[in-house]
């Protein structure tokens, strides 16, 4: 059984979501924790929190498209 190239870019795209969001409430939680990085964005709407949610964001952009068109489509192995 093949996975149809629409369920394989279903599959990557959802998951790279929620592994972004999951980062993104870490760089906020980060920020609102960590000293150091409170004191540059104290209300988080600094441009060194903006920069951080940006280059993330750039990130998770570039590694959805580079799994997607990694992503191998081989026959699954049925019990």
């Amino acid at each position: 059984m093949l996975i149809n190239t629409c369920t394989k870019v279903n599959v990557v795209v959802s998951t790279s979501v929620a592994l972004y969001l999951n980062v993104f409430v870490g760089v906020v939680q980060a920020f609102e924790k960590v000293p150091a990085l409170k004191e540059l964005a104290p209300t988080q709407k600094e441009p060194p929190f903006l920069v951080a949610q940006l280059v993330v964001l750039v990130i998770f952009v570039a590694l959805t498209i580079l799994a997607t068109k990694k992503f191998r489509n081989e026959p699954v192995k049925t019990a």
